[in-house]
């Protein structure tokens, strides 16, 4: 018998998130236990053996729920079973105050993957996400009105992250753990309807497969891919107008041209009044961020007061998520905030 589909279907998508990587680099793989990422594991370790790599799996036990360290014990011995050459587990401290529980999971457990990665001299962390969970993030977005930025789902890589599987179905990370006699583990939360993920998942996703034909799923994460461009694209520009103010404040003020305004950002009023309404709200959130504005707490509202703040139509100041805040001074935009204290 030849290779179950399933198998081949993961292990296509992880053979080119490893081409770029020379023999001797370690990788680390996020693993929870579950089917997406147990497939990973062994789609890594399989191809990553093949091209000389250290596979190192790692699993983070977030204390949620009640057995948890038992649990990671057990992942902790199926990565070592199924042939990571290293393995480790971390046990985070997750405070939901002013995120919710998945938000401050989440940067929790990023948290600690980089440590783990700064640990083992990993080149890059490999994370199990979906071609469903970025059908997923795209309809969620859509529901929160959150622009471009959201539609354009999950990033294939960021930093020294990549997720090999945005193009491989949940369904077949299911099959290939199954065709390979691998047991998994399914997360009681993502059943829970508290959360609106697995309200998508469960519900609205199911809903538009039976009204609207198969193939809804790929069809998202696929307008998410096109969106992704589209967003870097217009970022890129908006970076470069940044850095640009950044150098023309800096030499007004007798400061290298190169340096950015990563400290105390200032916007030039009139220049920002030119800029396509797109770029211009782009280089807003750079400076919001710059200053020290909580990312993942900085939203459509925040940037859309502060182009009203910059095109004169509200007056006073802007607050924002950080502790920044922003403020008219004649010809500029200002903030001040956390990035500045002291």
């Amino acid at each position: 018998m030849g290779l179950h589909p399933a198998i081949a279907a993961v292990r296509h998508g992880v053979r080119p998130a490893l081409a770029d990587l020379d023999p001797g680099t370690t990788v680390v793989v996020a693993c929870s236990g579950g089917a997406d990422s147990l497939a990973l594991l062994a789609a890594t370790v399989f191809e990553g053996h093949k091209a000389g790599l250290r596979v190192v799996g790692a699993t983070v036990d977030h204390g949620l729920q009640e057995g948890s360290g038992e649990h990671a014990a057990r992942v902790v011995a199926q990565m070592a079973g199924l042939g990571a050459d290293e393995t480790a587990t971390a046990r985070v401290h997750v405070d939901p105050a002013g995120l919710g529980i998945e938000a401050a999971a989440r940067r929790a457990r990023y948290a600690v993957l980089d440590q783990l990665r700064d640990h083992f001299g990993a080149e890059t962390v490999l994370l199990g996400h979906t071609r469903d969970d970025q059908a997923e993030t795209v309809l969620l977005g859509l529901t929160r009105g959150s622009g471009g930025r959201s539609l354009a789902g999950m990033r294939r890589g960021f930093e020294h992250y990549r997720r090999p599987l945005l193009d491989v179905a949940r369904a077949d990370t299911v099959a290939a753990c199954l065709a390979d006699g691998i047991e998994f583990w399914d997360d009681p939360h993502n059943s829970d309807p508290g959360f609106a993920r697995v309200r998508v998942r469960q519900r609205v996703l199911p809903v538009l497969e039976d009204e609207l034909g198969p193939g809804v799923a790929a069809a998202l994460a696929r307008t998410a891919d096109q969106v992704r461009a589209d967003v870097e694209a217009l970022d890129a520009l908006a970076r470069d107008a940044f850095d640009r103010m950044s150098a023309q404040r800096h030499s007004s003020r007798g400061r290298s041209p190169t340096e950015r305004m990563t400290s105390r950002p200032e916007l030039p009023l009139a220049e920002l009044a030119d800029l396509p309404g797109a770029i211009a709200t782009r280089v807003l959130r750079l400076a919001a961020l710059a200053a020290g504005a909580v990312d993942a707490e900085l939203f459509h509202v925040h940037v859309t007061a502060l182009d009203r703040l910059a095109r004169g139509e509200i007056s006073g100041e802007v607050q924002l998520p950080g502790h920044v805040t922003a403020y008219r001074d004649r010809s500029h935009l200002c903030f001040r905030g956390t990035a500045v204290a002291g």
